[in-house]
């Protein structure tokens, strides 16, 4: 029962999240208080493994949040399929969507209705992601824990100077964004040992 909800729960996200994988962010909030799945912190933490691994973020959530969910079964070693199913539920609408539109590609080309529904996802995708970003934000600088939600002000240092460094410091603005993601986790990784 567990891997057709993974499948219910991405599949419904795969269809609403128009905008490329920050916009399944708010989606993956819902299903996280909706499941108990995971916490909003988890969540925080899964962006950011996502964001510095390879492939689209919400393929990549999708896979981890199935696959920590199917370890969770009966004590049954199943979190592969776990991953399997929610990265499937997640795809799925999409798949549909364009096999769907490549069936009927030649009315579509040079619809005006068309054209002009596709310009007005364009705000609510902008708003999804823009949602998504201060969802992170939000979760990093002020974090809810047991005794409630305090100031990260190590984590807004953190983030000023990474943002000073790779837009206004002549030497380092070329750098390469992996360089500050390992100098970002290496800060972390010294930060939460203080």
């Amino acid at each position: 029962m567990i891997f057709l909800r993974l499948f219910w729960e991405f599949f419904k996200t795969g269809l609403f999240a128009i905008g490329g994988g920050m916009a399944t962010i708010p989606f993956l909030y819902d299903i996280s208080d909706a499941t108990g799945w995971f916490t909003h912190h988890d969540l925080a933490n899964m962006i950011a493994v996502s964001e510095s691994t390879p492939g689209p973020i919400g393929v990549n959530m999708a896979t981890y949040v199935g696959y920590i969910t199917g370890m969770e079964v009966a004590g049954i070693p199943t979190g592969i399929l776990g991953a399997v199913t929610a990265t499937l539920g997640l795809v799925t609408p999409s798949v549909i969507v364009i096999l769907i539109i490549a069936a009927i590609l030649t009315n579509f080309k040079n619809n005006k209705y068309v054209g002009s529904a596709f310009y007005g996802l364009r705000p609510a995708s902008t708003g999804l992601i823009a949602a998504a970003g201060i969802s992170v934000i939000m979760a990093n600088i002020l974090p809810t824990t047991d005794a409630g939600m305090i100031f990260n002000w190590k984590g807004l240092i953190l983030a000023v100077l990474v943002w000073v460094f790779s837009n206004l410091v002549k030497k380092t603005k070329k750098w390469h964004p992996i360089v500050f993601i390992l100098i970002s986790a290496v800060a972390g990784i010294v930060f939460s040992m203080g």
